[in-house]
């Protein structure tokens, strides 16, 4: 795993990825300032710099001098600002990124995977404490057949399909397979539901200059991306069911065909697929192709709801909780009544949800964390609910406009209420955007 430095003066950024990146089990310490950051230097020495070029205090590029023989193996670069594009490709070194705010936390995934050395062995993922498997923690009996699973496929070249429900941790496992595999390649993520449908052939295959309007250069997709790696398909039914029959194609013959191309190019990544719905339904609905379900379900591993393994709830609350005091310097602890309060929840939003209830439960404590009463219930009452003549898709739009104004616009906290991914909820706000 890489250190990491993140020079930002947006507090809401360096937060938002610091608790990304920290879940995939990077050391990350965030600076407001170049004077800030070139205290921290000398004490951290970072494998990678993500820099904000725009500082109170200057522009980011003067902290590069500060590298001096120990420059970063990485650099990448993050504005708000698209016209610096052209100075940083012009920048001399090896190294060197370039990425736009509002970034993609995935794509930083799949940049940091090549930091450093890129072949994990299984050490790397047996438990750190009682019931951890790397990333994931648990020690139900049902997560430990989970494990066991992902050893035994780890192992083979199979496709997996993955299925579960939202916020029960589909690509931790991915990511834990990718890791105890041989593959020396890069682990790609990919939400198939923030695709855009109408690049989607672009940006799973990539596409050729000059090849439509806009294309100034060449672009590589994510299979070729994922090549000697794994490509995990997050959210597979969200993807158009016309581009679904090129995915098929794509793994029978293991070529792909960049936009604008004549010729194919053969691609060697490990695919993982994964849903948060019942398949069967999801094929009758006309959402998932059922040749393709088929292709992709070698390997099946289905992923148990937090409801299903209460043995797990205490143990992750602590591990939440610890992660908390140990990030801000703090000691409190659990009361009595917390800890029963959590164990008597159903967590429809599975373990986002319980991580983001722990959160919001250390903000506001002084001392000791408590959960409030009826903390899964405390919504608005407003909402015109049931009744004949109202659609599902109307009453749904109800429901998550008033949990987001319940949690003050805060979007982590409403998809984790609402037992549904950031992405989704996101997707769902753009339809209603559209709609207006």
């Amino acid at each position: 795993m890489a250190s990491i430095l993140i020079v930002d003066d947006e507090a809401a950024f360096s937060s938002g990825i610091s608790e990304y990146l920290e879940l995939h089990g990077h050391k990350v310490v965030s600076a407001n300032s170049l004077a800030t950051a070139r205290r921290v230097l000398p004490e951290r020495r970072p494998d990678v710099v993500l820099l904000d070029l725009m500082l109170p205090d200057g522009s980011g590029l003067e902290l590069l001098d500060a590298f001096k023989d120990h420059r970063p193996e990485k650099v990448v670069i993050i504005t708000g600002h698209p016209g610096v594009k052209s100075l940083i490709g012009g920048m001399a070194g090896e190294g060197i990124s370039y990425m736009k705010k509002p970034i993609e936390p995935r794509e930083l995934t799949s940049l940091l995977s090549t930091v450093g050395n890129s072949t994990v062995t299984e050490k790397v993922l047996e438990p750190s404490g009682p019931g951890h498997f790397g990333l994931m923690v648990g020690e139900s009996d049902a997560m430990k057949n989970v494990y066991e699973t992902i050893r035994q496929v780890a192992r083979t070249d199979s496709t997996v399909f993955i299925q579960g429900e939202s916020g029960t941790g589909k690509e931790l496992v991915a990511d834990a397979i990718h890791r105890l595999s041989k593959q020396e390649g890069p682990f790609v993520p990919v939400n198939c539901g923030s695709l855009n449908r109408d690049l989607l052939s672009s940006q799973l295959f990539g596409h050729e200059k000059g090849s439509f309007t806009g294309a100034t250069r060449r672009h590589v997709g994510v299979f070729e991306r994922a090549n000697g790696g794994t490509l995990f398909l997050d959210e597979i039914t969200e993807m158009p069911i016309e581009m679904q029959t090129h995915l098929l194609r794509v793994l029978e013959t293991g070529k792909i065909l960049r936009v604008g191309a004549e010729d194919e190019i053969a691609v060697n990544a490990r695919l993982i697929a994964a849903t948060n719905k019942d398949p069967v339904r999801a094929i009758k609905k006309g959402e998932l192709r059922e040749d393709l379900y088929f292709r992709l379900r070698v390997f099946p591993i289905i992923l148990p709801p937090l409801r299903e393994r209460q043995k797990d709830i205490e143990l992750l609350s602590g591990h939440f909780l610890q992660e908390l005091n140990e990030k801000n310097g703090t000691q409190k602890p659990f009361t009595a009544e917390a800890i029963e309060m959590l164990k008597r929840h159903t967590w429809p939003g599975n373990v986002r949800e319980l991580k983001h209830t722990v959160h919001r439960a250390y903000i506001m404590a002084d001392t000791e964390v408590n959960i409030p009463d009826r903390f899964d219930e405390d919504l608005p009452g407003e909402i015109e609910g049931l009744r004949v003549g109202r659609s599902i898709a109307d009453i749904e739009k109800d429901l998550i406009l008033a949990t987001l104004e319940h949690f003050s616009d805060d979007k982590k906290a409403a998809a984790a209420s609402l037992g549904i991914s950031l992405k989704t909820l996101y997707n769902r706000l753009k339809e209603y955007e559209n709609e207006s």
